[in-house]
């Protein structure tokens, strides 16, 4: 393909709903300026006339129509025949169209790049949709026993799907776990798990092609176990360097997908911040905020902003187990965001079910102050019970919720920097 031409080739992401896609950024980082990229949203009705139109020089595809556009093209590559989707689309010198599937380069480099060998190990892959398609491709490929899960009966690859409830029974000798389907995927499936990791006691490794968020509840159960677990973006990269490589003509080097993957975590992982009731949870994060150019979310704001009431009255009024309902939502609605900083109220450890929102997006720091340097005035529970006591009662809370601590006890300008400095911000 020609990429000296004037303009600059035309390229971009044809789907259905765009808005939350990271391909863009992908793109942006690979080559800079070579080509543009845009998102292409368009209705199942319009799709044809847009395949068969001139706004485009090359193409990615994402669901719902890697299949849908196949009889518009003139040539498809073996493998994405075999994998039965398109997800790249170039038009040639002579104004044919053809079709790759670049998702088989990207989960293949995810697998090398986590040293997981399949080879003679059963894989399970939940559901029987595109992305599962290139899974059991993949998997078949490297030499492992694949075992298809699905709500449906479509065949996939030639292997018929198995009822999701027969898989503890059926195979507990399971290796590899991976997830091909939507759920946990932002915003309707948050910590919602395709399967319980805990009755499958032989699994190494899961893999889950979700992205956003970065921890589903499937990682997260991983994590808790113990198994190694990687999410969708490594994929969702090197698919992308495949298809720049194919939309340019020319190798690109693979070290630029393990860079791009780095720096996207970081642009769009949350900084969670809990600490004592006055550990300065506030004030670092609003100097975190303005250091990093993003947005500060505090805990407590939303809860006063939902309830229309002051947190002093919702205690007074209801008590604390009405308080700490309304802090799950707000944490709910605070962890689903990405690229934030997030404050928190004191007590949010109390409740375990505040973790898996909080971290499914971003890394837990635990700010920490001497207690005898804590304030008391307007906080219900830091006046109702001795400090030294609630101290002592949160501590290992707040270190098992942490990813990472910080001491607050100096200037909030060398706790911002310790931050950014621990979680990779800084050199």
């Amino acid at each position: 393909m020609n990429t000296k031409q004037h303009p600059p080739l035309r390229t971009g992401l044809l789907g259905e709903k765009l808005s939350h896609s990271f391909s863009p950024q992908i793109h942006r980082a690979l080559v800079g300026d070579r080509y543009t990229y845009e998102l292409f949203e368009r209705a199942p009705e319009a799709v044809e006339g847009f395949i068969k139109g001139d706004e485009w020089d090359a193409l990615n595809v994402t669901i719902p129509y890697k299949q849908v556009v196949m009889p518009y093209l003139d040539i498809i590559t073996d493998e994405a025949l075999r994998i039965g989707a398109v997800n790249t689309v170039t038009r040639l010198p002579d104004g044919r169209l053809k079709g790759d599937n670049t998702d088989y380069f990207g989960f293949d480099r995810t697998l090398r790049a986590c040293g997981v060998d399949v080879q003679g190990k059963k894989a399970l892959i939940l559901g029987n949709g595109g992305a599962a398609a290139t899974a059991v491709a993949v998997l078949r490929d490297r030499g492992a026993e694949v075992v298809l899960l699905g709500r449906s009966d479509r065949s996939v690859g030639g292997i018929s799907p198995e009822p999701y409830e027969t898989v503890y029974e059926r195979h507990p000798d399971a290796a590899v776990v991976v997830n091909c389907t939507p759920v946990g995927m932002y915003p309707k499936l948050v910590g919602q798990s395709p399967v319980e990791l805990s009755r499958l006691p032989l699994v190494t490794a899961v893999f889950d092609m979700v992205y956003n968020p970065a921890r589903t509840a499937l990682l997260q159960e991983a994590d808790t176990l113990g198994i190694p677990a990687y999410n969708g973006l490594l994929m969702l990269v090197a698919q992308a360097k495949r298809a720049c490589e194919l939309f340019l003509g020319e190798e690109l080097e693979d070290r630029l997908i393990d860079a791009i993957v780095a720096d996207i975590a970081r642009e769009t992982g949350n900084i969670v911040l809990v600490g004592m009731p006055g550990s300065g949870k506030s004030t670092v994060g609003k100097a975190l905020a303005e250091a990093m150019g993003r947005p500060l979310v505090d805990t407590d704001a939303l809860i006063v902003e939902d309830a229309g009431r002051p947190i002093p009255e919702i205690f007074a009024t209801d008590g604390e187990e009405v308080f700490r309902t309304l802090e799950t939502e707000a944490v709910k609605k605070a962890g689903m965001m990405s690229g934030a900083v997030i404050a928190t109220g004191g007590g949010v450890v109390t409740r375990e079910r505040n973790y898996a929102p909080l971290s499914q997006n971003g890394k837990i720091v635990f700010i920490h102050r001497d207690p005898g340097k804590l304030p008391t005035a307007g906080r219900p529970i830091s006046q109702s019970t001795p400090m030294e006591e609630l101290y002592a009662r949160r501590l290992p809370l707040y270190k098992s919720f942490a990813d990472l601590e910080a001491d607050n006890n100096g200037t909030v300008e060398n706790t911002v920097e310790t931050i950014l400095k621990a979680l990779g911000y800084r050199e």
